[in-house]
């Protein structure tokens, strides 16, 4: 069964988008007016438990991931697709760069965990585990990675998105993915042109310093940009400017 997505464009050049992990495919919902899609064809996706695909059980595993996503860009006929990664989805489509090197023609890694995975010892995990499952515990984190900045309709906006649109153990199993994933030797030198888009109001983990640390490290073809205004979720926050920065980023590899 191939995973649940929309479709948006009639361009001629395939983009397959990956969601977060306490969001579905309806986080890029006020994207949809500002895509270039003369251009471009996008498939929003939804991951195994998320979305579309709620009623899809599975491992929830790194490779179940990368295999759905590339059987989905088999369905859509894209021998040759860009992808676009958010947070733990970027850490999926990093991989996917690594299985299918000549398909994946550029990434777009919107506030992403990078190939080591997300660090997290023994009380950071357990921390997270209750983000999956307690909605307190949600709140928090949403508003630690927006800078504490949004007010409780929109933190509760946020975190109904997470509840309504995933099941609980997709969100586990997603935890256990990008926490105990680690794959960076594999990545080293990887060519793949990518995007690096940061929020400004970010925890310091995804912040520009950090990412730099690990993607500029690791991968000779990566330019890093900041989001200004705008935390872990800037689909969200500021949809007209990631929007375009999508647009423009995506015109460049077209062109090159």
């Amino acid at each position: 069964m191939l995973l649940g997505h929309t479709l948006l464009g009639s361009g001629p050049s395939p983009v397959v988008v990956m969601h977060e992990w306490l969001g579905d495919s309806s986080n890029y919902d006020a994207l949809h007016p500002y895509l270039d899609t003369a251009a471009h064809r996008f498939c929003f996706a939804d991951l195994r438990g998320y979305g579309r695909s709620m009623a899809q059980a599975g491992d929830h595993t790194l490779d179940e991931a990368c295999q759905d996503i590339l059987a989905l860009a088999d369905a859509l006929e894209a021998p040759r697709f860009h992808l676009i990664g958010h947070s733990m989805s970027a850490l999926i489509a990093q991989r996917i760069a690594w299985l299918a090197p000549t398909r994946v023609r550029s990434l777009v890694a919107i506030t992403p965990v990078f190939a080591a995975g997300f660090p997290a010892d023994d009380a950071t995990r357990a921390q997270l585990r209750a983000v999956a499952t307690e909605d307190d515990a949600a709140r928090a984190a949403i508003a630690a990675r927006t800078g504490h900045r949004h007010t409780r309709p929109w933190l509760d906006f946020k975190l109904n998105k997470s509840r309504q649109r995933s099941t609980e153990p997709a969100r586990i199993g997603y935890l256990q993915m990008f926490t105990g994933t680690d794959f960076q030797r594999d990545m080293q030198g990887w060519p793949t042109p990518m995007l690096v888009l940061h929020g400004e109001h970010d925890i310091p983990v995804y912040r520009e310093d950090a990412l730099r640390r690990s993607f500029g490290a690791c991968y000779p073809n990566v330019r890093f940009e900041q989001v200004s205004n705008a935390g872990h979720y800037p689909m969200l926050e500021t949809p007209v400017f990631l929007a375009s920065r999508i647009n423009s980023f995506l015109a460049e590899q077209e062109a090159s």
